[in-house]
């Protein structure tokens, strides 16, 4: 399992490539994907964001994932469906990881513009509570509440609200994750009774039952998010949404490779 096979490889030293490269010939804020709602948003970066990463402990994540269970599969395909398995699934987990930021964008924007319409310190407090981590503005709302009726810091409420609303929605995602739980996903669907030992558990884990709690940890974490957390579960949950579907596809279709 651990011989890289060839369209791995590839896609491997491609990512560890544009890492370097990355903010010095290759600029985030055109190939991360922002919303389309964004200033920055481009067509390109549904697939372009897939080969961006945000730091060594991103890339190495994701890239040893892809190490691992990247090579069974593209040995039981071959690397050119290998290669269309990736994208489509990482172009998947973008599609609908921007469906449901759509969604969060939207609530975004009504609860902007409630405050705006009317400021008051309570108003402030459960604004920054639900869109940026719990406690944030501590210093700015207790201020407020000691002068709520100060023009300054209504005003000031008012440019951290617009300040916090802009940020959101300017804020791109990097990364493989997608097209890696959708290598899982198929995985844990082709060989699902092969045998994985894990970090941290002392005895050997079906890959059908680790793909499956996997995926309910990431539909937890995606319906239960606190602000602040960073991570895309949306995305990741996409990537194996379109991995399940595309396997299906080519089960009825080609049965002979499989």
């Amino acid at each position: 399992m651990l011989n890289i096979t060839p369209m791995v490889r590839n896609i491997l030293i491609i990512n560890v490539v544009i890492f370097i490269l990355q903010d010095r010939l290759i600029p985030s804020a055109q190939f991360a994907l922002y919303h389309f709602s964004s200033e920055y948003f481009q067509p390109i970066q549904l697939l372009s964001h897939m080969f961006m990463h945000g730091s060594w402990g991103h890339l190495f994540s994701n890239m040893f994932s892809l190490f691992i269970f990247g090579p069974m599969l593209e040995r039981f395909w071959g690397p050119q469906r290998f290669l269309a398995f990736y994208l489509i699934t990482g172009l998947g987990a973008s599609l609908l990881y921007t469906g449901v930021r759509t969604f969060e964008l939207n609530n975004l924007r009504a609860d902007t513009e409630q405050y705006l319409e009317n400021p008051t310190p309570l108003g402030f407090n459960i604004f920054m509570d639900n869109h940026l981590a719990p406690g944030a503005g501590l210093e700015m709302a207790s201020e407020f509440r000691r002068n709520p009726d100060s023009p300054e810091y209504i005003e000031g409420s008012k440019q951290i609200v617009r300040r916090v609303y802009n940020q959101v929605v300017n804020t791109p995602l990097v990364g493989a994750s997608g097209a890696v739980f959708g290598i899982l996903m198929a995985f844990g669907m082709l060989f699902p009774n092969l045998e994985l030992f894990l970090l941290f558990i002392p005895f050997p884990v079906k890959a059908k039952y680790f793909v499956l709690l996997y995926g309910a940890y990431e539909l937890y974490s995606g319906f239960n998010r606190v602000p602040g957390d960073n991570v895309a579960h949306f995305a990741h949950l996409g990537g194996m949404l379109f991995a399940y579907i595309l396997i299906r596809m080519w089960q009825r279709n080609d049965y002979r490779n499989y």
